[in-house]
């Protein structure tokens, strides 16, 4: 891989999906790329640039996206957001949700599904029958694989070692022979699926937070946590500023715990606690 095909990657994962990747990332594009040359059956990076970048390879430019992208995640992961969403931030809105009231938050940066469904299980802890009213949950991801994955909510009973023991009973069950493989776990482990009160609160779909966004409600909370630190600082800001005009008065947005909020969202967005903003007014 000479320096050219690095910058030419790098260009368009930053045209793509706003991925900023610095010279220092050259050994790990190399690394996970080099197995799609081999898959491909290609011996060369400048052939392999030059497919990707013809409108003929836009599904194999979407698989090296997905490929030079982090899913790292688990259920609960930063608990303290989730314990300010139970103590703090849902009692008044499930209350008035009860009385007709609309509650909407936003897992932006998905991934496979963890993160949307332990909001899902704070929700239904404090209101079991959360999916009876006008409560949703958008997940959403630029990758159509991790997508399909938390789509499926199918998971190795590994991954199930943060969520307490209550939870697991109550909100999984064993995996059914259909539902699919679980997103990790060795061969021999057991494999278990969210229950149908947790799959009607949680909506998956595709999207690029650098794109168009489609929806046009608002909502109360957002949470997008170690997403933006693989902008630039400029995209950074830009991103900040739609989910701060894309939040309720009162709602809050949770960052993770390198990220801090600059730029124009600092105007109507302040910092509360624990990586939590909240916007004002």
């Amino acid at each position: 891989m000479t320096e050219a095909d690095f910058l030419k990657i790098a260009d368009m994962l930053y045209k793509d999906a706003g991925i900023h990747l610095t010279t220092s990332k050259a050994t790990l594009v190399y690394s996970r790329l080099s197995k799609r040359l081999r898959s491909l059956g290609m011996r060369s990076f400048k052939d392999y640039c030059e497919m990707v970048s013809d409108a003929g390879g836009a599904s194999e430019r979407m698989t090296m996206l997905a490929s030079l992208t982090t899913n790292v995640t688990q259920f609960f992961r930063e608990k303290h957001h989730f314990d300010h969403l139970r103590e703090h931030f849902l009692p008044p809105l499930l209350s008035a949700a009860k009385g007709g009231g609309r509650v909407r938050v936003w897992s932006a940066g998905c991934s496979t599904g963890h993160e949307p469904y332990s909001i899902a299980m704070t929700l239904l802890s404090l209101m079991p029958d959360a999916a009876d009213h006008d409560i949703r949950i958008l997940a959403s991801d630029i990758d159509p694989n991790v997508v399909a994955t938390g789509r499926a909510g199918v998971y190795a009973s590994s991954e199930l070692e943060a969520v307490p023991a209550d939870m697991r009973r109550r909100w999984f069950r064993s995996a059914s022979p259909d539902s699919g493989a679980p997103s990790s776990g060795g061969i021999n482990e057991m494999a278990f699926e969210v229950v149908d009160a947790m799959r009607d609160l949680v909506a998956f779909r595709e999207l690029n937070l650098i794109g168009q966004w489609p929806m046009k409600g608002r909502f109360d909370a957002i949470f997008c946590r170690n997403v933006t630190i693989y902008f630039d600082q400029q995209t950074r800001e830009r991103v900040w500023s739609r989910f701060a005009e894309r939040i309720q008065p009162g709602g809050f947005l949770y960052v993770g715990h390198s990220e801090r909020l600059a730029g124009a969202a600092t105007k109507v967005m302040t910092y509360d606690t624990n990586t939590s903003y909240r916007k004002t007014g």
